[in-house]
C-alpha cells in the first residue's frame, strides 16, 4: 500500500523506511536469549552519545510511561514536589505526584511566558521539597523553556531535578548533564514509532529510587538499573521497537548532532517565515519557539484547516490542547520531518487553504 499523506505533526513523526524494515526483522526472545541482553546494552550505549550520560533505561511504554514512572519511582507518600509549569504537561506533573500522594507544589506561569525563575526561587526558600519537575519544550504551544537557570538553583538545594525532554531530545540541544532524571521518547525526534521511553539517571536519583519501595511494577525504575547486566527485564521488553529504535539512533548519530540541530533550526526558520509571510503569527515569540514544533494563532479555525489540509491537500497538522485547542494550529518540523521540502509542501497547502 502507498500512502503519500504528509504527517507534519509534533510527534508521532514520520517513520523512516529502514527503521520500519529493521522492524520487521526477526527477533530474539527477550526474556530467555543472551544476544537479546547484549543488543539492549549496546543501544543504551548508543543513546548515551546523545544523552552523554552512562546511565540510561528504555521502558516498554509511550513517553507518558516515562513521565508517570519517574514521579512513582521518587516520590514518597508526603513528599512535597515543586512542579514548575508554564505549560499542559508541566502542570500535568502534579497529576502524577499526587497519585504517588506526595504534595505536589505548582509553580505556574502563563502558558506563553517563560518559567518564572523569582518565584521558583521563592517557593524553595519557603520549602523543603526533595524533588522539582519541569518541561522543556512543551509540545502543545511550541515553547522552549530555558531550564539551566533552574537546574542551577535547583542543584543548590541538593533538589532531584526531572525534566520531560520528550520533544526536544535528539532535536535540540539539553543540558542533559545536569538533569537528575531527563525523559524522552522514541515518536518525536527520533522518529521511531511510538512505544518506548528512554531516561537517563543519575547517581542522586538512583539513591532516592533506591530509599524507599514504589508501591507499582511497571512504573517502577529501580529494577531498571541493574537488569540489563543481570539479564532479565521486569516485563517483556517490546523487541521490535527496540529494533527500530536502533535504527533510528543510527541514522541521527551518522547524520552527526550538530547537522541534526541545524537542520531543526532550519526547517524551524523557513517555516515560521512562510507563516510571517501568510500574515499568521506564533503562538509564543520567536525567542521562546522551539525548533522543532511551530505554534500558530489562527483564532477558531484550527480544527476546520486541520480538517481541510488533509482533506484536500493530504497533509495532517495538530491543533491545540486544552484551552487553545481550537486557537493554535501545530507544525511539527522534528525528526524525520525537519527538511526544507517538507515544509515548503506544508506551507504551500497552507497558503492555498487560507486564500
Amino acid at each position: 500500500m502507498t500512502d503519500d499523506r504528509l504527517r507534519m505533526t509534533p510527534g508521532p513523526t514520520e517513520v523512516p523506511a529502514a527503521v520500519r524494515e529493521r522492524m520487521s526483522e526477526p527477533t530474539p526472545n527477550p526474556d530467555v536469549e543472551p544476544e537479546f541482553f547484549e543488543f539492549y546494552r549496546n543501544l543504551t550505549a548508543k543513546l548515551e552519545a546523545i544523552y552523554g550520560d552512562d546511565d540510561i533505561a528504555i521502558l516498554g511504554g509511550e513517553g507518558i510511561l516515562g513521565l508517570e514512572a519517574a514521579v512513582a519511582s521518587l516520590v514518597e507518600p508526603g513528599d512535597r514536589v515543586l512542579c514548575i509549569a508554564n505549560g499542559l504537561y508541566g502542570e500535568g506533573f502534579a497529576d502524577f505526584v499526587e497519585m504517588a500522594d506526595g504534595e505536589a507544589v505548582v509553580c505556574d506561569a502563563p502558558w506563553d511566558e517563560p518559567l518564572d525563575l523569582d518565584r521558583v526561587e521563592a517557593h524553595l526558600e519557603e520549602g523543603p521539597f526533595d524533588v522539582a519537575t519541569m518541561v522543556h519544550c512543551e509540545t502543545p504551544t511550541g515553547v522552549l523553556n530555558d531550564i539551566e537557570p533552574v537546574l542551577e538553583v535547583l542543584d543548590e538545594r541538593d533538589v532531584i531535578s526531572v525534566v520531560d525532554a520528550v520533544s526536544s531530545l535528539g532535536g535540540v540541544s539539553v543540558p542533559t548533564e545536569r538533569i537528575d532524571v531527563c525523559l524522552g521518547a522514541s515518536q518525536k525526534c527520533f522518529s521511531a514509532p511510538p512505544g518506548l521511553t528512554v531516561c537517563s539517571v543519575s547517581d542522586r536519583a538512583w539513591a532516592k529510587i533506591e530509599s524507599f519501595e514504589t508501591a507499582s511494577l511497571y512504573t517502577d525504575l529501580e529494577p531498571w538499573r541493574d537488569a540489563a547486566d543481570e539479564e532479565w527485564f521486569p516485563y517483556t521488553h517490546l523487541a521490535a521497537n527496540l529494533y527500530g529504535l536502533e535504527t533510528a539512533i543510527d541514522l541521527l548519530l551518522e547524520e552527526g548532532l550538530e547537522t541534526v540541530f541545524e537542520r531543526h533550526e532550519a526547517a524551524a526558520r523557513r517555516c515560521r517565515e512562510r507563516a510571517d509571510d501568510l500574515g499568521l503569527s506564533l503562538y509564543p515569540v520567536p525567542a521562546r519557539s522551539s525548533p522543532t514544533v511551530t505554534a500558530l494563532e489562527v483564532d477558531g479555525r484550527a480544527q476546520a484547516l486541520q480538517e481541510t489540509l488533509a482533506a484536500e491537500h493530504d497533509i495532517v497538522l495538530a491543533t491545540g490542547l486544552g484551552d487553545l485547542a481550537d486557537d493554535i494550529l501545530r507544525i511539527g518540523h522534528m525528526g524525520h520531518n525537519a527538511r526544507l521540502e517538507r515544509i515548503d509542501r506544508t506551507m504551500d497547502a497552507l497558503e492555498a487553504v487560507l486564500e
